[in-house]
């Protein structure tokens, strides 16, 4: 994404990516006989998930590129459990969250100020535009967050593979209005470079990336699937030093510690409340057995 919004705009590239991806997944859907027809419901809740995935939570972080380097960008992306965790204890209110947590999510916010002290800090403008992109960055990975979340709850008439590529070619037909609507595609660029980091999204990021991505919150518990997180940023740090030369400070080091432990926190407290409600409706079930065989 750092290479491919050098010259394409942000939606404009969220559009080109998901009209390939996800045209191309439904008819390979339709070819291997796989149900693609859809309800009412399901394009009602599909275009939710699309929008709050991939028009608001990926496009933020396409936006976000074009201010914050990659590995930057992967570490802040990475809190990305903690508002899971938020969503679910404070806005569907179904899961707690413990002393455990909450030091977490309060870890969390300590090493994002870490990790971006030297931009807070920073008088320039140029830090000034990096904390634009932070903003952006936050408000689609609460968006990603979001979506996430409702993915995991919300079931659909059809299976994950078709409801994916749906996911994608809706949200690209959002992205592709918002960029018509904007003039994106008067700024944009094709060079070799473009044409491979878009060849790549489509394959390795919405195909390979994104359908695995989905697939997972169809079947795992949802702070499993967060665990991803623990492995991102590593990988864009030194992707991001290897390829795009770009700087790797002592406070990206301390930040990248903290947040990664502020995850590790938050996931555990999940999966311990996750297991002990497991427990705890085994000891109902067979209490209500218990019940059950004396009154009989």
């Amino acid at each position: 994404m750092r290479v491919a919004v050098e010259h394409i705009p942000p939606y404009a590239l969220g559009a080109v990516r998901y009209l390939i991806a996800g045209p191309l997944m439904l008819a390979w859907c339709v070819l291997s006989g796989k149900k693609v027809r859809i309800s009412r419901q399901d394009a009602l809740r599909l275009t939710v998930i699309g929008i709050l995935l991939l028009s608001l939570g990926n496009i933020g972080v396409i936006w976000a590129e074009e201010y914050l380097p990659s590995g930057l960008t992967a570490l802040i992306v990475a809190i990305l459990p903690i508002w899971m965790a938020i969503i679910e204890a404070w806005i569907f209110r179904d899961r707690s969250i413990s002393l455990m947590g909450v030091s977490g999510l309060v870890l969390g916010i300590v090493g994002m100020v870490v990790l971006l002290w030297p931009k807070i800090s920073s008088g320039t403008h140029f830090g000034h535009q990096e904390l634009v992109g932070v903003g952006i960055l936050v408000v689609g990975s609460f968006a990603w967050a979001f979506g996430s979340v409702l993915s995991s709850r919300w079931s659909l008439s059809i299976g994950v593979f078709a409801a994916i590529a749906w996911q994608m070619t809706i949200g690209g037909l959002v992205n592709i209005t918002v960029a018509l609507a904007t003039g994106s595609f008067h700024n944009l660029v094709w060079t070799s470079r473009t044409v491979i980091s878009i060849v790549y999204l489509v394959v390795c990021g919405s195909w390979m990336g994104f359908t695995a991505y989905i697939w997972l919150l169809e079947h795992v518990p949802t702070p499993k699937v967060a665990t991803y997180a623990y492995v991102n940023p590593v990988v864009a740090v030194f992707l991001g030093w290897l390829l795009l030369h770009e700087k790797i400070d002592g406070f990206m080091f301390v930040g990248t510690a903290i947040i990664l432990s502020a995850v590790a926190l938050v996931n555990i407290s999940k999966l311990r409340t996750m297991k002990s409600g497991g427990v705890n409706q085994e000891i109902e079930k067979a209490d209500l057995q218990l019940v059950e065989a004396g009154a009989d």
